[in-house]
């Protein structure tokens, strides 16, 4: 890609990659990819249908998981009528539209969201998390292109579709405030507000009810708390907020809150107190959402795929070696999901690969936010 690069103009790129995508989006409806999957579009397909057919209201007639921003994704594949293969379609165009975002920023990570498909496997096929994952990739994009009002605007809207997005907002004030347009910040207020407040206003209980829940959940089992329990004790299994669970240890699910929120301040702070070029602002953004799905209460496998367009824009030896940490977790999780997830749930077996690949989450971390003064990246 880097002999490519000067040759292939970004369209270019972006219609190699994305016939690369299509090819592996393809792929995993086939072989070992089509047996045991677990889907999460009947979920979706509850809410679309109750909205569509039904008139109702979310958050006021029926409680809703997710913020108002996802709501598209599961009203348009009810309105279509076969709900799997159209959210199949949009989650490939979401594929196509990260490709088409990250190539004039790298080419080489064009090629590595092409890949995708292949190495997050089938859940790709029956998650929204591409579409949250393109509104924050496209905003950390437009952003590194100084257009700082659009960039702000689509973090405004990524945060409405999926709160991860939060975590990108610190090191986006200080790119925008080392620019001289911190005011732009207003635009991604403004957006997340229009597309929150006609819901906090119409059904503000079951609006706080949305964000609670996610809040108080307890430690999923997939998470690295949950790992090194089920790697090294025999806890009990209890199965709330539509996961499966370590019953108790509220102490530990703090402990890893805290240290959550204290290493992405950590993150933001070096960041901050460093040389605020491209460069950072990519690799401490991508270090961020790292942090914030390593150290997590809950870690679904499908939170790998808001990594995929975001660390590979990370250039350089660094680079690489983030890229082939990504890579492996991603590959360890589908060791265990989805075919072999219920041996895990119920006897842990494997624990030991989920805690590797939770291991190697936290060296991701430690790879991205290495100081550029200690010469080992």
């Amino acid at each position: 890609m880097r002999s490519l690069s000067p040759r292939w103009s970004p369209p270019d790129v972006t219609l190699a990659a994305s016939a690369v995508f299509f090819v592996c989006f393809a792929l995993v409806h086939y072989w070992f990819w089509a047996r045991g999957n677990l889907v999460d579009w009947p979920v979706y397909k509850t809410y679309g249908d109750a909205i569509v057919h039904h008139g109702l209201v979310p958050y006021r007639d029926f409680p809703l998981e997710y913020p108002p921003g996802a709501l598209p994704v599961f009203i348009v594949p009810s309105i279509a009528g076969d709900y799997a293969r159209v959210l199949e379609a949009l989650m490939a165009a979401c594929g196509v539209g990260l490709i088409a975002v990250v190539a004039p920023v790298r080419p080489a990570a064009a090629l590595y969201v092409a890949l995708a498909p292949v190495l997050a496997g089938s859940l790709i096929l029956s998650r929204f998390d591409l579409w949250p994952a393109l509104l924050a990739t496209a905003a950390l994009a437009a952003l590194l292109q100084r257009r700082h009002t659009l960039g702000w605007g689509l973090l405004g809207l990524a945060v409405a579709a999926k709160l991860w997005p939060l975590v990108l907002v610190p090191p986006a004030l200080g790119w925008s405030a080392v620019h001289g347009r911190i005011r732009s910040a207003l635009a991604g207020v403004a957006t997340l507000a229009l597309v929150v407040v006609p819901f906090a206003v119409l059904a503000p209980h079951g609006l706080f009810e949305s964000v609670r829940r996610q809040l108080d959940r307890p430690l999923q089992i997939e998470s690295i708390a949950a790992s090194l329990l089920t790697t090294f004790a025999h806890p009990t299994v209890s199965t709330s907020h539509g996961s499966q669970n370590i019953a108790g240890h509220g102490t530990l699910a703090a402990t890893f809150g805290i240290v959550q929120v204290l290493v992405l301040v950590a993150l933001w702070g070096a960041f901050l107190r460093g040389p605020i070029d491209g460069e950072r602002f990519v690799r401490y953004s991508a270090a961020s959402v790292c942090a914030f799905v390593a150290f997590g209460k809950v870690l679904s496998p499908q939170f790998l795929l808001w990594l995929v367009p975001l660390v590979p824009l990370v250039r350089g030896r660094r680079g690489l070696v983030a890229a082939a940490l990504l890579t492996a977790a991603l590959v360890l999780t589908q060791v265990w999901f989805p075919m072999r997830y219920w041996s895990y749930a119920q006897r842990f077996d494997l624990a030991g690969v989920v805690l590797a690949r939770d291991l190697v989450l936290v060296a991701l971390v430690a790879a991205l936010a290495w100081p550029a003064r200690m010469r080992w990246l």
